[in-house]
C-alpha cells in the first residue's frame, strides 16, 4: 500500500450551487490561475447553500488557517475585484484562495505557489 506523500494532499472538497455557478464562470478567463480554480471546481460535491456545513470554507467565509511554512492566518476569501491583502481579503483567484475554496476544519490540501514550490495547508477554523 502505498503512503500519501505531503505534496499528494487533494481532499474533497464542497460547493454550493452559488459558488460553484460564479466560480465555474470566474475559471473560465483561461488564465493559469483560472485553470488552478477550474479544476478544483470540476473535482468539487456541490450542494444547496442550506446544506452546506458551517465549518466549510465558501466564499466571503473568514478563514483561520496553518500553513507548513509559517504561523496561522485569517482571511476573508473573495472574488478578484474586492480583493485587498491589507485588510485580509484575498483572491479565489490566488493559489492560497484557490487551495481554500470548498475545504472543511481540519482538512488539509497541497498547494503550489507561483514559484512552483509545493506547501501544505491546514483550515483551522471558519466563519461566515
Amino acid at each position: 500500500m502505498s503512503s500519501l506523500r505531503r505534496n499528494d494532499l487533494k481532499p474533497r472538497i464542497v460547493l454550493t450551487e452559488d459558488d460553484h455557478r460564479v466560480l465555474s464562470a470566474l475559471a473560465l478567463t483561461g488564465t493559469e490561475a483560472a485553470d488552478d480554480l477550474l479544476d478544483e471546481v470540476e473535482r468539487a460535491r456541490v450542494v444547496p447553500a442550506a446544506k452546506l456545513a458551517p465549518s466549510v470554507v465558501k466564499m466571503g467565509s473568514t478563514v483561520t488557517y496553518r500553513p507548513d511554512n509559517g504561523a496561522e492566518r485569517t482571511v476573508q476569501l473573495v472574488l478578484p475585484a474586492d480583493a485587498d491583502i491589507a485588510q485580509g481579503k484575498i483572491s479565489v483567484l490566488t493559489p492560497i484562495g484557490t487551495a481554500l475554496i470548498g475545504l472543511a476544519v481540519d482538512q488539509s490540501i497541497t498547494w503550489e505557489a507561483r514559484g512552483g514550490q509545493k506547501h501544505v495547508l491546514t483550515v483551522v477554523s471558519v466563519e461566515g
